[in-house]
């Protein structure tokens, strides 16, 4: 039923698959954004940062572009949608950030994978093929190698439910873009989504009674930057695009890259030890995104 829900090219079946790939990796850079904390700043102060500079960057494209931002009442509802399932999983990706160390939440979130082919399985009758449950296995067996210490440390309780939520509401975002078949192009569909994620944050803090703090030094505005650039605008971009061409579930399977994205970051710029558990764990987060490519590559019967 998936190849009949859609008919793509064997140049978007590569372009989707290179979309996927990079949206994984940029979007494992977040728990930078955890340095933030250091300075005073709120998960919400950071997000609010964090999506409306990303917003503006969109827009100057767009003014350039010379693209209109008009939308159907359907498309409005489509992007209402996406706008409010991102808001939800980064707000409480990030609360969690404050509650727990931010490699295991990182990890944790990847259980999204199983909740995007669950469901697609479940309420599309996408048909869950060995390929996909090998991949997901040696992804999250790889993930677990990746943070388990074995010392008994108990995690927050609370910490550990709002990752879950933010991947349940990751999951069902892609699973939207994927669904929809909203004909916008992704600068026209993040424009919307970042609208809602930067004034819901603002609308969370003043029900919070925390006001929304600036960036204080070069540092932080540095983050806050790379925060909106990287796992923000390209991340988004190229997930639509992922969606779109090869669909739901293997654009979840390729975010095995995000938890390997924040080992790498933690080994290069924090020093953290490379040890054969991570060399181990890397290996098999691999071996699961190159089944999904070949997956993805091979003739359509």
């Amino acid at each position: 039923m998936q190849e009949q829900h859609r008919t793509v090219s064997r140049r978007q079946t590569i372009i989707g698959t290179i979309c996927g790939i990079g949206a994984a990796i940029c979007y494992g850079t977040n728990p930078l954004g955890a340095q933030l904390y250091k300075e005073g700043m709120t998960p919400s102060s950071v997000l609010f940062w964090r999506f409306g500079l990303a917003w503006l960057i969109i827009a100057i494209v767009m003014l350039f572009r010379k693209e209109s931002l008009r939308v159907s009442a359907k498309e409005f509802g489509v992007v209402t949608a996406l706008g409010l399932l991102f808001m939800a999983s980064s707000l409480t990706l990030y609360m969690s950030f404050s509650m727990m160390d931010v490699g295991v939440a990182s990890t944790i979130l990847f259980v999204y994978p199983v909740m995007t082919a669950a469901i697609m399985s479940l309420f599309f009758k996408e048909k869950l093929t060995m390929v996909t449950v090998a991949s997901i296995v040696l992804s999250f067996v790889g993930v677990m190698l990746l943070y388990w210490r074995g010392n008994g440390v108990t995690l927050s309780t609370l910490g550990v439910i709002l990752v879950l939520l933010s991947a349940l509401t990751y999951s069902v975002y892609i699973i939207v873009v994927d669904r929809s078949k909203i004909q916008m192009s992704s600068f026209k569909i993040n424009f919307y989504v970042l609208i809602y994620c930067t004034l819901g944050n603002v609308a969370y803090s003043l029900c919070m009674g925390q006001p929304i703090a600036m960036p204080a030094t070069a540092s932080s505005w540095f983050y806050v930057g790379w925060l909106a650039v990287v796992p923000a605008i390209m991340a988004l971009v190229m997930m639509v695009y992922a969606a779109k061409y090869i669909g739901s579930t293997p654009t979840a399977i390729m975010g095995a890259l995000e938890p390997l994205t924040a080992v790498l970051i933690g080994i290069f710029l924090f020093g953290e030890s490379f040890t054969a558990r991570l060399a181990v764990g890397i290996l098999l987060i691999f071996s699961s995104v190159i089944l999904i490519v070949i997956r993805n590559h091979k003739p359509k019967q």
